[in-house]
Parts: C-alpha cells; structure tokens; sequence
C-alpha cells in the first residue's frame, strides 16, 4: 500500500507573491492553478490512502470549493474530512477559517473513520481511519512546545488501544525532529517511516523534519520519499508498506 501525507496550505501556493500586499495575505486568497497542479501530483502518486493537512473545505476563499472533495472526485478516493479546531472553539464561527480542515482521501470506500479531539491547544482533531488491517490516525499538532506534548500524551493512549497495527502521520510541527518526539515512540511502540531523517520544510530549501508518518510493529516500510515538490511551503511525504502477516 501507499500512504501520502501533505500539507497543502489551503492551496495558496507559496513563494514572495504569498506576502503581498501584507505579510501572509496569501492565505485569504486561493489559487486554482495550485490546486490543480496539487491534484496532478496527487493523482500521479497513485497512492492508497492520502493524508491533506491544511484543507479548506469550502469558503470564500476557493470560491466555494471544497478541496478535499475535489481532489477525490478527481484521483477517484473516497473522502472524509472535519474542521480541524475543537467543537467549542471561537474559530468554528469565524468566516475562512471555519473551514479549515484536514482531510483523508482513500481508494476504497470505508466506514471506520473517527473523529477524535485533543483537549488543548488550537488546532485539535484527530481524524482515525480504519481499514481492514491497519488503523490510520492524521494529527496536526500545536505549535507551542508544552501544548504538543500534551498533545502526543493524549495520542498516545488512542495508538495504544489500537487493535491493528497503526500508523500516524502530520504535521507535528516538531521544530526538534525525532528528538523531541522520541519518547512518544519509545511509549507508543512507534518508528519513523524517514529513517533518514530527511526534512520536508520549507519546501524551496527544507532544513527541518515537521512532517511525520510514524509506524507500528508489524507495518514493513518498502520505500520511503520526500519529493521535490513546490506547491505548498511543506514537501509530501511517500509511503510504500505492507501489513506483515503475523500482525
């Protein structure tokens, strides 16, 4: 199977223009062409399940298109996505940015998915999917370092409870790398896909690993990409594994 992860930033692309006229207007403004060439990538990947950080699924922004909902219509996947703050949040009644979302997009046509929230920090849902034999979890996690290790301590006890073999994949926003989430592996039984530790921010020149596919024992990585890939401030990340038999 394959797994891709991206954060597409909402396809508003990046670059100098994404700061004019003010410093990050470019996220009240989307662009189609991104999001087509986003789609093309996606759909060349051929991938069996695809993790979007980032999404947003409908506002002024994209002139009413749901991203998410596109992008599977166009690839053929099967789409499951929610706003990524809490459900009590102020950010679920502010224009845009009630929106935001991240999403799962996977070839056949599940039922297991399952939204779960992080009782801190802004950004807190937890998207689990379910397939025959593996369980998927999608995280974007805060950007403040004591709210993340919240965070990874509320995941942890959703990975342990897990009864197939799991993977997570994000942005977990870990300025340290494997560093700093080292002990949630070690806790979780978890291992990065990237055993290289190839970085995947920012995408014109990446110094840092904030993006992360995680796997459990009994998940084989048979190959693991970061690809040249421009249309967001994030690179993709691709992962080719198989479900080992014992598990």
């Amino acid at each position: 199977m394959r797994l891709l992860l991206y954060n597409i930033r909402y396809a508003t692309g990046t670059g100098a223009a994404f700061h004019l006229p003010l410093p990050g207007a470019g996220y009240l403004r989307s662009n189609r062409k991104v999001l087509t060439r986003i789609t093309e990538f996606i759909r060349a990947e051929q991938s069996d399940i695809v993790g979007l950080i980032e999404v947003d699924t409908g506002s002024v922004r994209t002139g009413m298109v749901n991203q998410a909902e596109h992008i599977a219509a166009q690839i053929g996947h099967y789409s499951t996505y929610e706003c990524k703050y809490g459900l009590g949040s102020f950010n679920q009644f502010v224009p845009i940015v009630r929106k935001q979302a991240n999403a799962f997009l996977s070839a056949p046509h599940v039922r297991g998915e399952r939204f779960h929230y992080f009782d801190t920090g802004i950004k807190r849902l937890i998207i689990e999917l379910e397939l025959e034999n593996v369980c998927v979890f999608l995280v974007h996690l805060s950007l403040k370092f004591r709210q993340r290790q919240y965070q990874l301590r509320s995941l942890h006890d959703l990975v342990v409870q897990a009864k197939k073999p799991v993977i997570v994949a994000g942005d977990f926003n870990a300025f340290w790398g494997t560093h700093e989430i080292y002990l949630f592996m070690r806790a979780s039984g978890l291992r990065s896909a990237n055993t290289q530790g190839i970085p995947s921010f920012p995408a014109r020149v990446p110094r840092i690993e904030l993006d992360f596919i995680l796997v459990s024992a009994g998940i084989e990585v048979t190959d693991f990409r970061v690809p040249d890939v421009r249309y967001s401030d994030h690179r993709p990340l691709v992962c080719d594994f198989h479900i080992k038999a014992a598990a």
